[in-house]
């Protein structure tokens, strides 16, 4: 009895006398939640959702469910939303269940999902790509329904540590390849839906799962159907070529993992099972009744320590950030720096890669670390200096009208990107960085990676001339390039606008790969872009490429889990291995500049759905025939009119299919890429000289006739 009334007392001490607060959403949650409802264009469906501010937790937003200050669940189902998921939805990391089934949102599904997902349901929308390697990592998940979208390629081993999982749903899709063998882990799985994708090879890595229902129907499968699988309860499997003929002996059998019964599991009204001693019954009947109070008393003593916990944590919390808006306020506009050092350019190899860390010029004198004053208060000491201009949030706003509409050329995964003009008459682009699109770890990264990237030094790269880091604002400012991205002039260009060029697309081709040769082979330790694609790629009056974005994937969200979406290329551009392990190297950077290739040679998108499907995705269709000569030139932009030399087009698809290869380990480095580009132009230029004519195409004008480059 005196036990009991002591844990009474505690229980009146700590919850008695707390003070009960509003409902406040976690910060993360309500950043996250923000970045959905931008990403899906601000709809008026979600009511009680805005894009700054407010508090969903207390303001019921539509579909938005907590648990004290965690959001736990979003069902926004059958509301016509349009857009993508955005990039944040990571950052939820309590939440268990999101519902965004019957809409309209597109592009691939998020490689970062929320970690902690019980049931995900993005059924009947227009998701394209493949299924993200992350959920590999979602080891509470029980219902996983993906069906009634546009997902293709063959399907990774994303499986492997979904125990938990019991429904799995990928009908209706365009998945191709084999069943992974990751799907034998699925030890609870009893609702497998595959039905209505272009799945091949046999329904062997089935044998040993406890399914009551089997839906394969219209693939492309073949071979015997296990006879371990004809005994399941509801089994479709119309519509492919299995084989009638008698099976061959049944392969080894599987044993399910201990205390689970075949029969059992899909007919539980059926006899069978392991028998206990009664004494055992008997004796364990006293030891529990002896075991219960102490299991009660630790349970209650556990919650009264958690609760402690909890409150220390939230009390530190909001004294963390009181010192850290004090320490905003007075540290900005007082930045000062050393000795602005710039980089020789030479090759090297065998550098350890990172997103962008200390990078260093090869060569360079020896600098003495200068004392930064950090954001929140204290004192840092930056390993380089700075080599940008700090400017005040005042200035910006004056020079691009209060970032007014107007000024916007741009947006990205972190924020916006503004036409900027200063006093002096200076034309400039703005990225504002979305409050959003930063953690508070990565907020306080943003001068170092500033630092980094003033001092990436090359022809082919968009300067960084300044950046503002004051009243929480983090902004940067770059060289303004006129002339409008690759990726417009290819693909949104009308008729009026100048088309490019066959000696126009080889020198955006070779000043590409210069600017990623000085970021890999350069910089040490090596600089990796993680979003290189058309889009990314500016260019000047005189069609010169200059490449964008780099170094930003330092700022990318969840930078220290694994790299968003957004910040690793768009789909069609990323690497296989990213999808399937996470992984992102140098060698990933190539891949993604083959397929920029593809598309200064084709016209085409890296994926275009309103093709047919054969022809939807860009790699995928164009690597088979670039060493057909015939093929090759059915591929040619049309837009160029045939006019290019044949030669030069069989060594620019060469190229190609060097950087595409699905290995990382085969694809070159970009130093080889580049000597390539440039024997390609060398060759071109002594058959202008000695020759006025190259066979296998007929030209137009003579300007046509080869590609005359400057070195």
């Amino acid at each position: 009895m005196a036990l009991w009334v002591f844990i009474f007392m505690i229980f009146l001490l700590i919850f008695g006398f707390i003070p009960v607060f509003p409902a406040l959403t976690d910060d993360s949650d309500v950043q996250a939640l923000q970045v959905i409802y931008t990403s899906l264009n601000s709809p008026p469906q979600l009511t009680g959702w805005i894009a700054g501010g407010g508090d969903p937790c207390a303001e019921s937003w539509k579909g938005v469910a907590c648990e004290g200050s965690a959001v736990v669940s979003i069902e926004i189902s059958g509301l016509e939303l349009n857009g993508t998921m955005g990039y944040a939805l990571s950052s939820l990391l309590s939440l268990k269940e999101l519902d965004i089934s019957d809409n309209l949102i597109h592009d691939s599904i998020p490689y970062q999902l929320p970690p902690n997902l019980t049931r995900l349901n993005m059924a009947k929308n227009s998701l394209s790509g493949n299924l993200p390697y992350s959920f590999s990592t979602m080891a509470s998940l029980s219902y996983l329904n993906m069906s009634h979208n546009l997902l293709s390629q063959a399907i990774g081993d994303v499986f492997t540590n979904l125990a938990t999982l019991g429904t799995l749903d990928l009908s209706f899709n365009n998945l191709t390849g084999d069943l992974p063998e990751s799907l034998s882990s699925l030890s609870n799985v009893s609702s497998l839906f595959l039905q209505n994708n272009q799945l091949t090879g046999s329904l062997n890595n089935l044998i040993s799962l406890p399914l009551t229902t089997l839906n394969v129907a219209n693939n492309n499968f073949s071979g015997w159907i296990p006879q371990e699988l004809k005994s399941i309860e509801n089994f479709i499997y119309d519509g492919n070529s299995f084989d009638d003929s008698p099976a061959p002996p049944p392969p080894p059998f599987t044993p399910l993992p201990p205390g689970r019964s075949r029969n059992s599991s899909r007919h539980p009204g059926s006899g069978g099972g392991t028998h206990t001693a009664p004494s055992s019954d008997t004796s364990s009947s006293h030891s529990n009744k002896g075991l219960s109070v102490l299991v009660m008393v630790g349970i209650i003593l556990g919650a009264i320590i958690i609760a402690l916990i909890v409150l220390v944590a939230f009390a530190v919390c909001i004294m963390k950030r009181k010192r850290k808006n004090i320490g905003l306020r007075a540290s900005s506009g007082r930045l000062s720096f050393g000795t602005n050092v710039n980089a020789e350019v030479q090759e090297r190899r065998g550098k350890s890669v990172v997103a962008v860390g200390d990078i260093k010029p090869l060569r360079t004198e020896k600098i003495n670390p200068e004392r930064l004053q950090a954001t929140n208060g204290s004192v840092k000491r930056m390993k380089s200096p700075i080599t940008a201009t700090s400017y005040t949030v005042a200035a910006l706003q004056s020079a691009t009208n209060s970032f007014s509409q107007e000024c916007i050329v741009g947006e990205g995964s972190l924020g916006r990107v503004y036409k900027s003009e200063f006093p002096n008459g200076k034309i400039m682009a703005i990225k504002k960085i979305d409050n959003a699109a930063l953690s508070l770890q990565e907020e306080d990264n943003f001068l170092e990676a500033v630092s980094n990237m003033s001092r990436l030094r090359h022809t082919n790269i968009v300067t960084l001339n300044g950046y503002c880091a004051e009243y929480g604002q983090r902004l940067l400012v770059y060289e303004f390039i006129g002339n409008g991205s690759l990726h417009d002039m290819l693909h949104f260009a009308d008729e009026s606008s100048k088309t490019l060029t066959w000696n126009a697309r080889v020198r955006v081709a070779l000043g590409t790969a210069r600017a990623l040769e000085y970021l890999h082979e350069v910089c040490l330790p090596s600089v990796v872009h993680r979003n290189l694609k058309s889009a990314n790629i500016l260019l000047d009056e005189e069609l010169n490429p200059h490449l964008s974005d780099c170094g930003l994937a330092a700022l990318t969200p969840n930078t220290g889990r694994q790299i968003s979406t957004q910040m690793v290329g768009s789909f069609g551009y990323s690497a296989p291995e990213f999808a399937l392990s996470g992984l992102y190297t140098v060698k990933s950077d190539v891949y993604s500049f083959g397929v920029v290739m593809l598309e200064l040679l084709s016209g085409r998108k890296p994926l275009d759905s309103s093709r047919s499907r054969s022809e939807q995705s860009l790699v995928r269709w164009a690597t088979p025939q670039l060493h057909d000569i015939d093929a090759l030139a059915k591929m040619v932009d049309p837009t160029l009119n045939g006019m290019y030399p044949a030669k030069s087009l069989s060594r620019f698809a060469d190229i190609i299919a060097l950087c595409v290869q699905p290995e990382p380990e085969f694809r070159p480095p970009m130093s080889e890429v580049v000597q390539a580009l440039v024997r390609l132009v060398q060759r071109a230029s002594v058959v202008k000289r000695h020759s006025s004519d190259e066979s296998g195409f007929t030209y137009k004008t003579p300007e046509h006739n080869v590609v005359d480059l400057p070195f």
